[in-house]
């Protein structure tokens, strides 16, 4: 395969306007908007089991660094504003700048900083073979995670080890079920693009 420089977006629309990025950006937020209501409460745990963090994995590593860090800060903005596009919560309202804030903001930030690494990296290839595009989103991943645990455990005061019981561990196998989902199906689709584009 024929590997292209860029992200997977830029490959596909190389001459990009103001206003195609203009539509990525309201198309990527409605895409984490649609996952994130895709959530299911944990007993015991503030932090609810939600497709968001598929939506970021697949924002960052096909929009690239500033195309998806500009949407997902645009999309925090949107929520912080009041549109009710934050995961659903049994102890936080879906918008406002209380759910930055509460608990389980540190998982909005990691989201934030993990979408500009996963682009980053994604136009470097990263996202081009299994080989890297898997470490790559699990790195992603540990950000978020990284992010959220630390806000979780600072916000409620809970031992390391309360923390990583309702922050983590119900998390790990839906995580590596996303990670590796994403991991082989952008591989995929990058040998269809290549094929394309060197016909």
């Amino acid at each position: 395969m024929s590997l292209h420089s860029g992200s997977l977006r830029a490959t596909v629309f190389p001459r990009s306007t103001a206003l195609t990025e203009a539509l990525f950006v309201v198309g990527g937020i409605g895409f984490i908007s649609l996952l994130a209501q895709i959530s299911l409460p944990v007993p015991g745990s503030p932090v609810p089991v939600t497709g968001q963090t598929l939506a970021v994995l697949l924002i960052g590593t096909t929009y690239g660094a500033r195309l998806g860090f500009i949407t997902f800060a645009t999309y925090l903005l949107a929520g912080i504003a009041g549109a009710p596009i934050f995961a659903p919560s049994a102890t936080s309202a879906n918008h406002g700048l209380d759910r930055l804030v509460g608990a389980t903001g540190g998982y909005l930030i990691g989201m934030l900083v993990a979408s500009l690494l996963l682009g980053y990296l994604a136009d470097r290839k990263a996202d081009q073979k299994f080989r890297t595009s898997f470490p790559a989103l699990l790195l992603g991943d540990l950000v978020i995670f990284t992010f959220g645990l630390a806000w979780l455990h600072a916000s409620l005061d809970m031992t390391w080890a309360a923390t990583i019981k309702a922050g983590l561990t119900p998390f790990i196998l839906g995580e590596a079920l996303k990670i590796a989902i994403t991991a082989t199906s952008l591989p995929l689709v990058w040998r269809k693009i290549s094929r394309s584009l060197n016909r």
